[in-house]
């Protein structure tokens, strides 16, 4: 919201010598994202109003060039070359003089120019900084005084605060709003746009009814006649405009325009001759469509609020208005609409046509219900001032029932919210700054303005009498700690798990839990594998990604190709998150009641509802694992980095994984490895399917990991303690097996430890290292040599020479009765 400084004096009564940055730390210690303050038409100097006296027409030339003659109030006219076509003699013209300044530092000078010195340069809005663009001259109106300061004529210096509007402030999208927390910031007298005195109707304007309560409780229609559609637009209310970052279009859609940024209602104009039979306000009936302003045909949705007449629909109801019932140049007679629709509906109507509006923007964050009977009668009323129009008796006027909100707060709940005495007057004092009506005196009784649709508990209203009493005003002190508490420890592994990975040289990322049903098919999921079966949320974020994760690689996958995009070429990345796994005999969750606690009865179905929630970790890899340098080549990423990260998180839990091959997607069926801890499934590695590597536009030969976390923590051993450092050295033992070629590497690892542990020296072993893989004519076609580094030490003594072969023979007896090993040599 781009608020004019000098829009907004009109309303709060502020001192002279407030500058614009003082406005704006007010509001920001009030509570508003004020994002900047801008000087704008400081830079403006030298331009004056004139008159054009003489047009000589030069020819020979490619395009029209006008040699005009414009008095400008001194003792002769000023000759000055201008090449727009859309003025002629006698028109008011604004001309900036040699040594004048435009917007932007544009230096004017005298200069010959198409064989005539032109003295000046007469000027449009876009050469003043009123529009972007403009066809032709900005024409004044014919009273305008001559050789007048057009600078100071027009104010078209100014200070303009840039204010982000927060979802639950609606109020503060206005002149009006804004005005009202200036004023109430500085202590001084606030003037309300919106206090008119309207005139009371007898009769009814255009008919109109409501169909559908739930989605318009109030609908609003006045009527006019004999509008002159060629009239322009004042130029005051073009340059507010253009401050507050809107084009001027039309005189009518500019009051429209105008009296939205004013007033916080928007309003909607419909051409009278265009309308067929009464207008209903309704949802979307099967099969209607809409061609709206922007030339789009949209097929409408059954959720869709309407206003439409005989002939079908005329406009999506707070969102954007019909071709058909369109002001244009030859309107003469028109139906000014305002109406007050339900804010949820109208949200989710403008992400379902994906549109955006200065009205949606302004109804989806809550409109003051009150406003429509004002803002479309003030709205006829400049019609007929500026435009010559005739205002129609009577008003059309259906609504809806609407209950009062009543908030009951005890007089000193914003002092214990805030942990500061503000006493029951200042409570008082505040809550009727914001507009509510108080009574009580222990036990206030707060009735909201309605313009405050977000104040709806009493911690609404606490919150109201702290930030204006100032935030900063709340005394700072440390929490303290309640003793006995601190993380779980499921918390703690969490914790320990990303500081690990970490360590590892992975990049944490975070991505939103959604997905779309397009991720299924790009994993490669089969059709009836269970990650298929997604939950989908009422009220998505984009319709795109409408459904909750059941696993973390889709967005994973997305941020690799992402940063890979970017010119990293080797990338690690994990992300921990829970996912979604519904249940399939999961019952319809209940809905009880607001004005109680649930029951415990109502808590476990509830509970029962609800998906199963895992937390997971997940890793992705690409490019070079090991970079290349002056110490020799690089390592790519591989299945086996995947697996070392599976085995980095599981050694954080204190469980040792076994690894199996394995077929499961997204993953290579000859490359991916099931990770079990105590015999239980607790997630996959390995390398992508060739398919999804392509669907994700990877690398070939990307790989990725997913543990359940969940599943490990139930397994953890509790409080991690440090390892015993041992005194006495380590005894070492190689051994090369000969196994057949599609034997893998971890079941005759597992087969070693087994053997070990039948031998009785488990506690000795350190570790198993597998550090050569060897296939060649030295062990035969379709075998493979795998050599291992077995690790012994004792806690108490040095090991001899003896106990580690003994370990070893026990070992390779093992290998060769699981898996067919041979001892390579042997």
């Amino acid at each position: 919201m781009r608020v004019p400084v000098s829009w907004l004096r009109e309303y709060a009564q502020l001192p002279a010598e407030v500058t614009a940055r003082d406005i704006a730390q007010k509001l920001i210690a009030a509570g508003l994202e004020v994002e900047s303050v801008e000087a704008v038409g400081h830079d403006v100097s030298g331009v004056v109003t004139g008159q054009v006296l003489e047009i000589e027409e030069l020819t020979g030339f490619k395009k029209p060039i006008r040699f005009c003659q414009v008095d400008v109030g001194e003792a002769e006219p000023r000759g000055i070359v201008c090449g727009a076509t859309n003025f002629t003699v006698g028109d008011r013209v604004p001309a900036s003089l040699p040594g004048a300044v435009l917007p932007g530092g544009f230096k004017i000078a005298a200069r010959k120019t198409y064989g005539r010195v032109s003295d000046g340069m007469i000027c449009s809005e876009a050469e003043l900084g009123l529009a972007e663009s403009s066809p032709g001259i900005l024409v004044l109106p014919p009273d305008t005084p001559l050789g007048a300061d057009f600078v100071e004529l027009v104010g078209l210096r100014d200070e303009v605060l840039d204010i982000a509007i927060t979802p639950d402030r609606g109020y503060t999208a206005s002149i009006r709003g804004i005005a009202r927390e200036a004023a109430t910031a500085f202590g001084v007298p606030f003037r309300d746009p919106a206090d008119v005195e309207i005139p009371a109707e007898t009769g009814e304007s255009y008919p109109a009814s409501i169909a559908d309560p739930t989605g318009c409780d109030r609908f609003v229609l006045r009527e006019v006649r004999g509008f002159a559609p060629d009239t322009p637009s004042p130029l005051w209310m073009r340059v507010r405009l253009a401050r507050a970052g809107m084009r001027s279009v039309s005189l009518a859609v500019d009051v429209t325009n105008y009296l939205m940024l004013e007033l916080g209602q928007p309003l909607h104009a419909f051409d009278r001759t265009k309308l067929t039979g009464p207008i209903v306000v309704r949802r979307a009936e099967p099969g209607e469509r809409l061609e709206t302003l922007d030339h789009v045909v949209r097929d409408l949705h059954p959720d869709d609020i309407l206003i439409t007449d005989g002939s079908g629909p005329l406009s999506l109801a707070g969102t954007m208005g019909g071709l058909n019932t369109e002001i244009d140049e030859k309107s003469t007679d028109m139906v000014i609409e305002g109406a007050h629709f339900a804010a949820s509906d109208l949200a989710r109507q403008g992400r379902r046509h994906k549109l955006k509006s200065e009205a949606l923007y302004r109804f989806e964050r809550g409109v003051d219900r009150e406003l429509p009977l004002v803002a479309t009668y003030r709205a006829v009323r400049m019609l007929a001032e500026l435009g010559g129009a005739e205002i129609l008796p009577g008003v059309t006027h259906a609504e809806a029932p609407a209950e009062t909100v009543t908030i009951t707060i005890p007089a000193n709940h914003p002092d214990r919210v805030a942990g500061v005495t503000y006493g029951h007057d200042t409570v008082v004092r505040r809550l009727r700054d914001v507009g509510c009506e108080v009574t009580g005196e222990d036990v206030l009784t707060v009735t909201p303005p309605s313009w405050r649709p977000d104040l709806c508990d009493p911690n609404d209203l606490a919150e109201e009498v702290i930030r204006l009493e100032g935030y900063e005003n709340i005394p700072a002190r440390a929490p303290r700690s309640v003793a006995g508490r601190g993380l779980t420890p499921a918390q703690r592994l969490r914790r320990r798990v990303g500081r690990a990975l970490a360590a590892a040289g992975y990049h944490e990322v975070i991505n939103y839990p959604f997905v779309s049903a397009a991720d299924s098919d790009a994993l490669q999921l089969p059709a009836d594998d269970a990650r298929r079966r997604a939950l989908r949320l009422a009220n998505p974020l984009t319709e795109e990604e409408p459904f909750l994760r059941t696993t973390l690689l889709p967005a994973l996958l997305r941020s690799l190709h992402r940063n890979l995009g970017r010119g990293f070429s080797d990338v690690a990345l994990f992300e921990t998150g829970l996912v979604y796994r519904p249940r399939p005999d999961a019952p319809t969750p209940p809905r009880p009641p607001v004005d109680r606690a649930p029951t415990a009865e109502e808590l476990a179905a509830i509970e029962a509802a609800l998906p199963d929630q895992p937390f997971r970790v997940a890793v992705v890899l690409a490019g070079q694992r090991e970079p290349a340098g002056w110490w020799g080549e690089g390592r790519p990423a591989t299945w086996a980095d995947a697996i070392e990260a599976a085995r980095i998180v599981a050694a954080e839990a204190g469980v040792e994984l076994e690894v199996k091959a394995d077929q499961h997607a997204p993953w290579h069926p000859g490359r991916c490895a099931a990770l079990f801890a105590d015999g239980t499934l607790v997630g996959h590695a390995g390398e992508l399917h060739p398919r999804v590597t392509k669907a994700f536009d990877l690398p070939a030969r990307a790989c990725a990991m997913e543990l359940d976390l969940s599943r490990l923590e139930s397994k953890a051993v509790g409080t991690v303690l440090a390892p015993h450092i041992a005194t006495y050295p380590v005894a070492t033992q190689d051994i090369a097996l000969t196994v057949a070629h599609d034997v893998p590497a971890a079941e005759v690892e597992t087969a070693l430890r087994a053997g070990i542990e039948t031998h009785g020296a488990a506690e000795l072993l350190e570790s198993i290292r597998l550090f050569d893989v060897y296939t060649g004519e030295q062990v035969g076609e379709g075998n493979k040599s795998l050599a291992y580094t077995l690790r012994f030490r004792a806690p108490d003594r040095t090991l001899t020479a003896e106990e580690t072969t003994a370990a070893r023979d026990a070992a390779v007896a093992a290998a060769a009765e699981r898996v067919g090993a041979v001892l390579r040599g042997a």
